[in-house]
């Protein structure tokens, strides 16, 4: 089962990085948390493991609307929020890959309608996100 949304881009790390930010935002997705991997790698675990990861970045992205629709449905359902949107580079990559989580993971948890209307909302949304960062690079 694949699990995640995909988009791969020919941009540098930093533009890729601000790009998918732009994008979420468009699809009403607000930024909640942002964890450098690879910052918190060379912290804890030294130079290498950083360069192993290469530029990794975790974006946990929320649409408001859509987690005031899912929680009154499923409170449970919060464990799962926020969507997670990776960006990531290895270090001899000539691209950046961006993925997300595909929400329909959420719908297999879950046997609540209110929740897969939601994530049949959140897909939509997510993949908009993801072909508008392939349509800005062509």
């Amino acid at each position: 089962m694949t699990y995640t949304l995909t988009a791969t881009v020919d941009l540098p790390w930093t533009e890729a990085l601000d790009r998918t930010r732009d994008a979420l935002s468009t699809q009403g997705f607000g930024i909640l948390t942002e964890i450098n991997v690879r910052s918190t790698f060379e912290a804890k675990l030294g130079a290498e493991a950083a360069d192993a990861v290469g530029d990794y970045v975790i974006l946990g992205a929320c649409n408001p609307a859509l987690a005031s629709r899912a929680l009154p449905a499923e409170p449970e359902i919060g464990a799962l929020l926020p969507c997670n949107v990776v960006v990531r580079r290895n270090k001899d990559a000539a691209v950046t890959t961006i993925e997300a989580i595909d929400p329909q993971t959420m719908v297999q948890l879950s046997e609540t309608p209110a929740v897969k209307e939601v994530a049949d909302d959140a897909g939509t949304r997510l993949r908009a996100a993801l072909a508008g960062l392939n349509e800005a690079t062509e």
